[in-house]
């Protein structure tokens, strides 16, 4: 895939609301189907009761890389080597705890290789297909180019990933994932650690009692009881180091535009402006992530706004702050002390002034350097990464679309029905000036904040780009590649009275300003149009154009616009049957009795060019089309 630049953030929410119901007028319905309509489980149960394995069933449809369209001959270099028997080699770049390689290990294979250069790992990337790094590796755009496609996962065995080019991860469809969970209480303890050894000048001392010397008025410490703490970033860490606080008797304040009040609440710590924070507060904890937002953050002009003496810890990532900057207002006095675990390049300098400064107190990136953190960070780690090679979407993703393990599950059928209706859908345009715009309508009965269609607008686009190019798509890099093919897709719910128990009612894909060569799927809006539904778990088409159906989405499909007489289910039947060409399921609908229909047939096999040319045939079939799902 050809690297170029990526102008806007995957998945953008872009729905038009609508409150009206489906009132378009049906076609009636005769079909003749095997779906077991007796079935004393309601879809809603089923739904809620998914588990692991109906997870898996989606996920694998969201990442599978490859192309089921492509011959047996035309094998893709970026195939899923799990679904080809191979196990997937993995390089770990940087010290991972022997639990986590034990995990890898007995999935693929494993190569330790540490302290590579820029040189060395783009030339070992071109035969993986998992990278795991930590914070010392780079992994920039090139070495996504030089993966050539076959590196599909990336996992920072940690929380920060500003080593790692999401953008360039994004659009070569390679997925991010992190671990943000297993060391949040170990960086929590060493920044409550750091907090009280910066306020009693505990390295200072131990280095000076080391050294022979008896300072006890030299270094005077403060007390923190009382005392204000700004805690700047409230996320997992952040919440963690002010419920510790609170225990030593700190007021805790907060700032992080992203914080729920109610969680700040419950610790009891006050949410405020970032001016307020860092103006009011005595001791200032950074937990924030490196963005280009958060860049240099704190620089000489937010020290200026800071209280005379305020105390500053950092255990979050170095870039936040200016440290030129920061060695000025340590000089000045508006800083009275610095504790530091991160650095903007680490290691520092030899000669750093900010590293030397006497009222500086430093460690070498130990946040999550704990035995426990260690262990479940590499553990945490490799379940991720092992879960994007096998196809599930990791709740760690950090450049794909944060799908809760819940949602997937509920959405798990209806991933695999937006996918086939986008390639059926494609598969219907006859060629001309090409594919511009898409419309994708959900029908549901839930509200505008009650079901997050991102992942089943990814598996649409995934339908109906694939078919057609030898672009892998998957859940990662749908977005971009549809915007770099110039297809603009846009969602439209509508409201139905439905059960709100089920989370999509239907799903139809519209390609507009397009010819088709099944002219029966053009629907009176003159666009091509194509109704889905989930039916007992499994993913149904339901309407072609003007015309009722009812087929399972399973194998492949043929569509026959005929005129509606007696014998035909039959006739096509026997043609299909000959040919030893298993019919699964069939549905005919119809306008009216005796005038047109359509029967859709779902078929096994691939119908051979004898079976087609005898269904093109038969004098009442006025036009067929042969779809590959």
């Amino acid at each position: 895939m050809a690297s170029s630049a990526c102008t806007r953030a995957i998945f953008p929410s872009s729905f038009t609301a609508s409150s009206s119901s489906n009132s378009e007028s049906k076609s009636k319905l005769s079909h003749v189907s095997f779906i077991n309509t007796t079935s004393s489980i309601p879809i809603c149960r089923k739904l809620s009761h998914a588990c692991s394995s109906k997870r898996t069933l989606v996920v694998n449809n969201v990442f599978k890389t490859v192309n089921p369209t492509k011959t047996s001959g035309g094998s893709s270099k970026s195939e899923d080597v799990a679904s080809l028997g191979q196990k997937p080699t993995i390089l770990v770049s940087e010290k991972l705890g022997e639990a986590g390689l034990k995990v890898l290990r007995g999935f693929g294979h494993v190569e330790c290789a540490y302290e590579l250069s820029q040189e060395e790992l783009c030339s070992k990337i071109s035969c993986c297909d998992a990278l795991i790094v930590r914070s010392g590796t780079k992994v920039t755009r090139e070495v996504f180019e030089a993966g050539k496609g076959r590196l599909k996962v990336v996992g920072r065995a940690g929380v920060g990933i500003d080593n790692v080019d999401l953008q360039a991860a994004t659009e070569f469809g390679c997925l991010v994932v992190n671990a943000p969970t297993a060391n949040t209480i170990a960086a929590a303890e060493h920044g409550i650690a750091l907090l009280a050894a910066m306020a009693r000048n505990i390295a200072q001392a131990d280095a000076s009692t080391k050294a022979g010397k008896w300072q006890r008025s030299k270094y005077v410490g403060v007390s923190m009881v009382g005392k204000t703490l700004a805690v700047m970033g409230f996320g997992k860490v952040g919440s963690e180091v002010a419920r510790r606080a609170k225990g030593l008797g700190m007021h805790v304040i907060a700032h992080d535009p992203y914080a729920p009040a109610d969680r700040a609440r419950a610790i009891g710590v006050d949410l405020v402006s970032f001016d307020q924070a860092i103006a009011t507060a005595d001791f200032i904890s950074l937990h924030m992530p490196l963005t280009p937002t958060t860049n240099k953050v704190f620089n000489d002009d937010t020290f200026s706004k800071m209280k005379k003496g305020v105390r500053i810890v950092n255990v979050a990532r170095g870039g936040v702050i200016d440290e030129d900057a920061l060695v000025r207002a340590l000089d000045s006095g508006i800083v009275a002390q610095a504790a530091l675990d991160v650095f903007t390049e680490e290691p520092p300098s030899k000669g750093s002034k900010l590293v030397q400064h006497e009222n500086v107190t430093v460690t070498p990136h130990l946040g999550a350097s704990t035995k426990e953190a260690q262990e479940g960070v590499a553990i945490e780690i490799a379940e991720a990464v092992l879960g994007a090679l096998k196809g599930e979407l990791s709740a760690t993703a950090v450049n794909a679309p944060m799908v809760a393990p819940e949602v997937l599950s509920e959405l798990a059928p209806y991933v695999v029905l937006a996918e086939k209706l986008g390639r059926l859908a494609v598969q219907l345009v006859s060629g001309g000036s090409g594919i511009k715009s898409v419309k994708v309508v959900y029908r549901s009965a839930r509200g505008p904040d009650d079901l997050d269609t991102r992942l089943l607008r990814a598996m649409v686009t995934k339908g109906l780009i694939e078919p057609i190019s030898n672009t892998i798509v998957n859940l990662v890099n749908a977005d971009y590649i549809a915007k770099q093919k110039g297809l603009r897709i846009s969602e439209e719910r509508v409201v139905v009275d439905s059960s709100p128990e089920l989370p999509v009612d239907s799903i139809q894909v519209q390609i507009s300003s397009v010819d088709s060569k099944f002219a029966s799927a053009v629907s009176e809006g003159g666009h091509i149009s194509i109704d889905g539904k989930v039916k007992f778990g499994e993913p149904h088409l339901t309407c072609v154009g003007s015309f009722d159906v009812d087929v399972s989405l399973e194998g492949n499909l043929i569509l026959c616009r005929q005129v509606d007489q007696p014998g035909m289910i039959g006739r096509v039947g026997n043609i299909l049957g000959e040919q030893n060409v298993n019919v699964s399921f069939m549905s005919v609908g119809r306008t009216s009795r005796r005038k047109k229909a359509i029967m859709a047939i779902g078929v096994d096999e691939e119908p051979n060019k004898e079976a087609l040319d005898n269904i093109g045939a038969v004098p009442a079939i006025e036009e067929f089309v042969f779809l590959k799902l």
